[in-house]
């Protein structure tokens, strides 16, 4: 069988990177409302984009199982994530945007997570930026779907995990 194909689909080889080591990832850590939300978000630069990988613990639930837990997630401008007693992640300022498109057009607007007893897990790949240019940007997890058309933010509500994007120099994360 031929490495770089698929059931005889040309380029199928892209999820191969995740064998190796991602070129940046962040520890994701939840607000002091949220202790014991953490995880971790790895990126990898592929060929056709950035491949993202998250796994995140200690999600909020809910009981009603009409109502699964749907989150917010963004990479935000801001390079740490400090902030005050009203918005614990108040520095992370607003969705990466370098181009100055409209929501939900910006660079920072990632599919969101979904919560599963607690866990979420996501993997996409995206064209809207290369690693290199988010390293020392923040990753967001808010507490409310963003509903991709209300600006400037999607109306996801309140930040409550956050983590920065940091280089990968070794082989541990």
């Amino acid at each position: 069988m031929n490495r770089s194909s698929f059931c005889g689909r040309p380029g199928s080889d892209i999820l191969s990177v995740l064998y190796g080591t991602p070129q940046a990832a962040a520890n994701v850590t939840g607000s002091v409302n949220y202790p014991k939300l953490s995880g971790a978000v790895r990126l990898y630069q592929t060929h056709a984009g950035v491949i993202v990988l998250t796994e995140v613990h200690g999600m909020p639930q809910s009981d009603h199982p009409c109502q699964k837990r749907i989150f917010g997630f963004h990479i935000h401008e801001g390079t740490n994530c400090g902030g005050d007693m009203d918005d614990p992640f108040a520095d992370t300022m607003g969705h990466y945007n370098p181009n100055g498109c409209e929501h939900p057009y910006h660079a920072g607007d990632l599919p969101p997570l979904f919560g599963n007893n607690g866990i979420a897990l996501s993997l996409f790949l995206t064209n809207q930026f290369f690693v290199n240019e988010v390293i020392g940007k923040t990753i967001v997890i808010h507490d409310h779907p963003d509903d991709f058309i209300t600006q400037p933010s999607g109306n996801s509500g309140t930040k409550i995990a956050c983590g920065v994007i940091r280089r990968i120099t070794g082989s541990c994360l």
